[in-house]
Order: C-alpha cells, then sequence, then structure tokens
C-alpha cells in the first residue's frame, strides 16, 4: 500500500501534532520579526535628526509620508510598472535564451568545450559596463533596458543550467537510452527534470540582477521608472525621496522572487510531496 493510500485516521494524529508545531514556531517567528522591525524603525526614528543629521538618515515617518504622497498621486505605481516591465521582459528573454543554450551545451560536449573560453570571457566582463554600447546601438528607450537587463540574466540561467544538464546522472541516460529512447524522450523526462533544480537556482538568483540591469539603464538613460524616481530625489537632495524610492524597488524584487518561488513549487510538484510525506512520519 501506498503512503498516498494509507487512511487519513492513521495519520491524521501525529500529523496535527507536527502541523500544530510548525504553525507554533511559524507565529513565534513572525512575531519576533515584527517586534525586531518595530523596535528597529523605533530606534531609527529617535537617531534620527539627534544623533545623526536628518539630511543623511531620513525619519521612518517621513519616508513613509513620502511613499503615501506617491501612491496617492499614482506616481509610484506608473514608475514602478514600468520598471517591472523592463525587469520582467528582460527576464523571460534572458532566461529562455539562457535555459535553451545551457541545455543545448551541456548535451553537446563538443559544441560546450568549443565555446567555453569564448563564454567565460563575456561572463567575466561587468555586464553594466555594455549600457553605453547598447545606448549607442539601441537608444535610450524601453528596447535598452530589457536587452541590458535579459544579457546580465542569461548568463546566469545558461550557467546554471549548463551546469545542471552536465551533472545528469549519466548512467541513469544511458538505461533510457538502452529503453529505445530518443533525444527529445531524454531531454524530457530526464535531463531537464533532473536540471530543474539547477534552472530555478539561476533564476532566484536572477531575480536582483534583473532589476540591477533595469535600474541601471533608467539611471543612466530615463526620465520614467524607479530608477528615474531615485535620480530625481538624489539630485533635490529629498533623503526621504531615495528612502521611498528604494523600498519600491525592493517591494518589486521581493514580489518577483515570490512569482519565481511559486513557479518553481508548481514546476517542482515532488518537493512539496516529500516534505509533505516528512510530516506525515
Amino acid at each position: 500500500m501506498s503512503p498516498a493510500e494509507i487512511p487519513a485516521k492513521t495519520l491524521t494524529p501525529h500529523a496535527s501534532a507536527v502541523r500544530q508545531r510548525h504553525s507554533l514556531r511559524a507565529l513565534k517567528l513572525n512575531a519576533l520579526r515584527l517586534i525586531f522591525l518595530v523596535s528597529f524603525l523605533a530606534v531609527w526614528e529617535v537617531a534620527s535628526g539627534r544623533i545623526v543629521p536628518e539630511f543623511f538618515l531620513s525619519r521612518p515617518t517621513a519616508i513613509f509620508a513620502r511613499l503615501y504622497e506617491w501612491v496617492m498621486d499614482g506616481s509610484l505605481f506608473f514608475h514602478a510598472a514600468i520598471t517591472a516591465a523592463e525587469a520582467l521582459l528582460g527576464f523571460l528573454l534572458g532566461g529562455t535564451i539562457g535555459l535553451a543554450v545551457g541545455v543545448l551545451l551541456g548535451r553537446s560536449r563538443f559544441l560546450g568545450e568549443l565555446l567555453d573560453p569564448f563564454i567565460m570571457v563575456f561572463y567575466s566582463l561587468p555586464k553594466i559596463a555594455l549600457a553605453p554600447l547598447f545606448i549607442l546601438w539601441i537608444g535610450i528607450g524601453m528596447t535598452m533596458k530589457v536587452v541590458l537587463t535579459a544579457t546580465i540574466v542569461f548568463f546566469l540561467v545558461f550557467l546554471n543550467t549548463y551546469s545542471g544538464v552536465r551533472n545528469v546522472s549519466p548512467e541513469l541516460v544511458a538505461i533510457v537510452k538502452l529503453m529505445g529512447a530518443k533525444e527529445r524522450d531524454i531531454l524530457r523526462k530526464v535531463v531537464i527534470p533532473s536540471a530543474l533544480t539547477w534552472v530555478f537556482a539561476g533564476l532566484r538568483i536572477s531575480v536582483p540582477y534583473a532589476l540591477i540591469g533595469a535600474i541601471v539603464g533608467e539611471l543612466m538613460a530615463s526620465n520614467r521608472g524607479l530608477g528615474a524616481v531615485l535620480v530625481a530625489a538624489q539630485g533635490q537632495f529629498d533623503t526621504a525621496g531615495v528612502f521611498a524610492a528604494l523600498i519600491g524597488i525592493t517591494t518589486l524584487a521581493y514580489l518577483l522572487n515570490t512569482a519565481v518561488r511559486f513557479a518553481e513549487r508548481k514546476s517542482m510538484p515532488w518537493v512539496n510531496t516529500t516534505q509533505d510525506a516528512e510530516i506525515r512520519i
């Protein structure tokens, strides 16, 4: 009888106790986090203007007032939507190409060995340094930010995918081949599922870098987006505005990370199944 066929009554008492302990632990952690956050903000509020000049470290109340002002006039959502579109399009473009090239070179030893030194040279180059070149080639519109973001994301996803494909068990691939599987079947049934952990690790790492690409592009040449808001606040010596823009960028990064983790859970359901089984044991 498989674990899924075991009657719920035989699992419920122990599972309930374990889940209750997990819930209590999560509640305790959240309470401690809230206490830490409130204490940190209170100390910051007191220190600003008394210990540290408010010009250098604005008060939290002033920062949230500025955020409220931007929310009310809609400017925060307008600029955040532009930055999110640039980061998301670049993330999807760079991630898709990085995944495809990583699988291709991972499965072709000859191509991998041939292109490896060239890839490592380009990987070693700080991608932000390409921004002036992209401005000359493409201009200062949204396309430039998307291409810059995609270039940054590509290498991170490609290297993780390539490593994941190369680490697939050769014995498993050989067994599947003996069973008559074609390359398409090997990719679909063995290689990609085995490399998914590496792929999503690369995608998670790429999220902040995708925002970096979009923000840097806006810092260099744009009057829209959170990067432009950041530059405008800095130009006006508006410390509260700078902190408010940083909070907006951080919130956007958190939302993108959450989306990637959600996609990871949906793409690898066996991970959640394993965790549930551990709770029942």
